[in-house]
């Protein structure tokens, strides 16, 4: 009887979506006719109080600062800077500038925290300079792409509060977590880059001109004030001084500072980052909530618990498991946007990865990568649509250059699955 319910509450679910039903609606409606049909608990009361205690959260109020941080840098000329600054240091490097695609986007992600709001960022400044310069557009959106998704994966990550507030694991420790699988992310996707253009050494532009030590000296200090910010931002939650939330807070005032040194903040802007992030975190919460009230729903109905026994009794080890999950978080990243993918599926396979006695903070880790690949997968990849409104070329001409980027992902899970330590050895060094 149980999996006729599970069958029909999917079933609904996917109607609900295939409709155009906003995402969050569509959760709470499923968990509101489960609860009502299939549970003797009022379901309205449990709606209420799921909503409003999910809501109410102050691990939450990280999120909502970090959107406001990232939109109030992407109004500024931090992308521009970033370029000047770290042009000059790649002449010498195979592929050359192509790796301020990868390097720009790992500086800007440990101060945004959105995979779009990078990948745009960065985009709008190397997409214009590297076409002008003769470098082929495949290599050069296909990495943009890829790079774009460390968004999620260099701290802080809008992702890894998501999952931390679902699973009950420490935000600052997941920040921590990430910062060397992103590190490692980055330097394959820089390897792809020098491999390739070893291999084709006549797509790669010559260098024009060539500057001194003290030139790039010069012009490196265009990079110190995200430099500074990453420091306020993860150096305070490191050094114990601060929390995620509050972290969020000191990184929303060293942006305004950022921004108003520019000459870039006025009243509009600032109302339009705002806005910017309101919008943003009303849709995400909106999601949330609904998510807290099916995960509820399917606790009374007892769907996780039978899930993880049915899992459980396949007798699957936590490899096979592990490859299982990266299966299904593949194809059901085909499908929703990454938020949607973790607090949908949270409820139910918490209790199985707990049941096969893998480490949460670990999976968290995991979970980011996968979520990831859903970035640049079709047909709803989110960095394929930024691309694609930025570059007027198709989703499947991006998503075809952005393969390699894809399989070198599926190897970073196999290396942090293989190396667990390159999780969990910088949260061990820690203390809260």
């Amino acid at each position: 009887m149980d999996g006729w319910i599970a069958f029909l509450l999917i079933l609904a679910l996917c109607s609900l979506l295939g409709s155009g039903v906003w995402i969050g609606l569509a959760l709470a409606g499923v968990a509101w006719v489960g609860m009502a049909l299939f549970s003797a608990r009022p379901a309205g009361d449990a709606m209420a109080l799921t909503i409003w205690g999910s809501a109410s959260s102050w691990t939450l109020t990280a999120l909502p600062l970090f959107l406001w941080m990232g939109e109030i840098l992407f109004r500024t000329r931090l992308s521009e800077d970033l370029f000047k600054g770290l042009a000059p240091w790649l002449e010498r490097v195979p592929g050359r500038l192509l790796h301020t695609n990868i390097l720009g986007c790992t500086l800007f992600a440990a101060v945004s925290g959105s995979s779009a709001a990078t990948c745009a960022t960065i985009g709008k400044m190397t997409l214009p300079e590297l076409k002008a310069r003769g470098y082929p557009e495949g290599i050069t959106i296909g990495t943009l792409a890829g790079a774009g998704t460390l968004g999620l994966l260099v701290p802080p990550s809008i992702i890894m509060i998501v999952y931390g507030v679902s699973s009950n694991v420490s935000i600052a420790q997941l920040f921590i977590a990430g910062v060397i699988p992103g590190l490692l992310l980055a330097s394959l996707f820089s390897g792809f880059i020098v491999v390739w253009a070893l291999l084709n050494p006549r797509k790669v532009p010559a260098v024009t001109q060539h500057t001194s030590w003290r030139e790039k000296l010069v012009a490196s200090r265009h990079i110190i004030p995200v430099l500074v910010l990453i420091g306020l931002v993860l150096g305070s939650i490191y050094a114990g001084i601060a929390t995620a939330t509050e972290a969020a807070a000191l990184g929303v005032v060293g942006a305004l500072a950022i921004a108003a040194t520019q000459g870039a903040l006025s009243r509009k802007t600032f109302l339009d980052s705002l806005m910017g992030a309101t919008r943003l975190y009303c849709m995400i919460a909106l999601i949330l909530t609904g998510a807290a009230f099916l995960t509820l729903s399917m606790g009374y109905l007892g769907l996780p618990r039978n899930l993880a026994e049915w899992i459980g009794g396949l007798g699957l080890s936590p490899f096979a498991l592990i490859i299982a999950l990266t299966v299904f978080y593949i194809i059901l990243g085909s499908f929703l946007d990454g938020i949607s993918m973790v607090v949908l599926t949270m409820g139910v396979i918490l209790p199985t990865v707990e049941r096969a006695g893998i480490d949460l903070l670990w999976f968290g880790i995991f979970l980011v990568l996968v979520v990831e690949m859903a970035q640049i997968t079709p047909p709803v990849g989110f960095n394929l649509f930024v691309l694609q409104g930025m570059t007027g070329k198709q989703v499947t001409w991006i998503a075809k250059h952005t393969l390699p980027m894809f399989v070198l992902m599926i190897l970073a899970v196999g290396l942090i699955w293989w190396l667990p330590e390159l999780v969990t050895w910088l949260p061990r060094q820690m203390k809260f």
